[in-house]
This record gives C-alpha cells, sequence and structure tokens, in this order.
C-alpha cells in the first residue's frame, strides 16, 4: 500500500511513522533491525531511510603525506529499504536526493527500487555541504523540483536521456518537503509557499515538514497553505530533544526555533539525561495537541533518539 493510501486511511486515528539513518559505512543492517525492532510495536506504517552524499576525508599516508578522497559515510539506502520492507512487511520509502548525485546515478536508483517492488519515495535536495559533482543541469539535478521532473518523466517512460521505454506497471508515488518556518534560501513565506504548491501540482502526494517545535507555526502554515489552494496532507515531522547542545544546535541547522518555555527548561539541565527527559515530556505535549487537531500521521526523526520517540509512542499511542 502506497503511503499516500495509509495516510487516507488513517480517518479517526494518526498514523506513526519514524526516519532511520543508513549504519556506517563498516557497520551491518543489524543496527538498523533493532531500531524496527523497538518502534514496530506501534504499528508503523512506513518507514522512510535516509540517503546521503558522499563526504570530503582526509588521510595521512604513512609519509606524512595528507589525501583528500571522497567517501560515502552512510551507504545503502536502496537495499536497506528492501531488507526493510521484505523483512517486516512494512512499507519503505528511500530518500532519493539531489545534492552528491548525479541523473545517471538517480535513474539507475529508481531502476533497482522499482525491481525490488519499492514505489514510495521521499524526494528531496539534501544537504548542500560536501563535493558537487557537476552544476550542469544535463548531469545533475540542482533542485527537488528537477528531481521531481525526472521522477515524473520516468514514471512516463522516458529516460533522462531521452530515450522511452515501457512505463512501469506501477508508477513511483512520492512526497516533498515543507517548512513551516521557511526554507533558509527563501526570500519570504509566500515565496516558500509558491514553492511548495508547484511541487504539489506537479505531481507530489503529501508533504512533510522540517522538524519544528511550536504547533502554532505548523497550525499557521497549514492554514496558509490550504488558502493557496494546497490541498494534500500535510504530515508534521517531529524530533524529540536529547542533549542539552540541541537548545543552540537545532536552531542553526535546522532552522527551527525552540519556543521560549521549552528553551527555558532546556537551560535548566545539568546533564543530557536532564535534557532528554523535558525533551520527551514536551514532545509528548506536542503530539498530543497534534492529534487533538486531527492530523492524519505524524512522521518521527530518530536520529539519536529512538528511545525518546519509544517512550512517546507508548504514550500517545
Amino acid at each position: 500500500m502506497r503511503v499516500i493510501d495509509h495516510i487516507r486511511n488513517s480517518a479517526g486515528s494518526t498514523a506513526f511513522s519514524f526516519e532511520i539513518l543508513p549504519p556506517l559505512k563498516g557497520n551491518d543492517i543489524e543496527r538498523v533491525y533493532a531500531i524496527v525492532d523497538k518502534l514496530r510495536e506501534f504499528d508503523p506504517k512506513y518507514i522512510n531511510i535516509t540517503s546521503h552524499r558522499s563526504e570530503i576525508e582526509y588521510r595521512e599516508n604513512p609519509d606524512g603525506t595528507i589525501v583528500k578522497n571522497k567517501v560515502k559515510k552512510r551507504p545503502g539506502t536502496v537495499a536497506i529499504a528492501s531488507a526493510v520492507q521484505n523483512k517486516y512487511g512494512i512499507t519503505a520509502v528511500p530518500h532519493i536526493i539531489c545534492k552528491g548525485f548525479t541523473r545517471d546515478e538517480t535513474e539507475y536508483a529508481l531502476i533497482d527500487l522499482n525491481f525490488l517492488g519499492i514505489h514510495d519515495l521521499l524526494l528531496l535536495q539534501g544537504d548542500a555541504k560536501g563535493p558537487d559533482k557537476s552544476t550542469d543541469p544535463r548531469v545533475v539535478n540542482l533542485h527537488a523540483s528537477d528531481l521531481q521532473a525526472q521522477v515524473n518523466d520516468f514514471n512516463r517512460g522516458l529516460y533522462h536521456d531521452g530515450l522511452r521505454f515501457e512505463p512501469n506497471a506501477t508508477p513511483f508515488s512520492y512526497g516533498m518537503a515543507c517548512y513551516p518556518e521557511k526554507h533558509e534560501a527563501a526570500p519570504n513565506m509566500e515565496s516558500d509557499l509558491r514553492h511548495a504548491k508547484a511541487k504539489v501540482d506537479a505531481g507530489a502526494d503529501y508533504l512533510v515538514t522540517q522538524m519544528f517545535f511550536d504547533n502554532e507555526k505548523y497550525y499557521s502554515f497549514v492554514e496558509r497553505a490550504r488558502a493557496a489552494g494546497i490541498t494534500v496532507p500535510i504530515i508534521p515531522g517531529i524530533k524529540p530533544v536529547v542533549t542539552r547542545s540541541q537548545l543552540t544546535v537545532l536552531p542553526r541547522v535546522f532552522r527551527s526555533d525552540i519556543p521560549e518555555p521549552f528553551a527555558a527548561e532546556l537551560r535548566k539541565c545539568a546533564t543530557d539525561e536532564q535534557a532528554r527527559e523535558v525533551g520527551v515530556e514536551w514532545c509528548i505535549a506536542q503530539c498530543r495537541d497534534l492529534m487533538a487537531h486531527g492530523v492524519p500521521s505524524i512522521h518521527f526523526y530518530t536520529l539519536m533518539a529512538t528511545d525518546s520517540v519509544r517512550r512517546i509512542a507508548r504514550e500517545i499511542y
């Protein structure tokens, strides 16, 4: 069943889903299974698997010279999506990103995913940090909208080089990102909403938000999106705070404001354990409020937070 079908079929309840990272290179998939095993009791409707571009790494040779290498630290998005979907029977949603990947690499990922019976995607621009293979739009997708166009063409039976093929029996269904507190590159919220509506008009089945900690900003965004003509589900993306440092790191990296009542409680914490407790309490209250407002699904970002997400899910599901 497609993600959009899971969301639509959740009428009267709030679907549960979460995101996992591929293990670091050199680690095995049991780390992924351990996360799923901790959370599957809450009946996740789908599981996202993130995708990561190569990074620059400097290594010292025995002779003292320094060598610069490109290293993909978290490979395996397609393989892990297949393993999770086959092992658990839960819809897997691999992230497909622009940054760090060529159009050719994206096309082969789509071919492999179709072979593996995975037809749900989350399309993203991806992290801007790292080595770019090209700036030529014939070689790479520069924006999420370009990536979306490539997936749409593939669904219609058109390779990125213009050659045609018989369209696959099951086309890809996909969601895309939105930003209740505005994308960092957008000059204003009106511009950001135009981009969000363009994604939907071009075929996005749903939107999932960047993490936020103030529900009022989500409600305001949804209201403005509906007024702009965006009718697809807008899924709140939620992350529990688990360390004291995230009080400053998360707003800086993700441009997500932390409300002063929450920030004040985090400032009182002397240890990460105390911050984790405050984060769980805030997230439970946040999720209960979202559910009371009838959101069809809540999507959890689990990086460093699997145990917190489990505690939260036990309280709200």
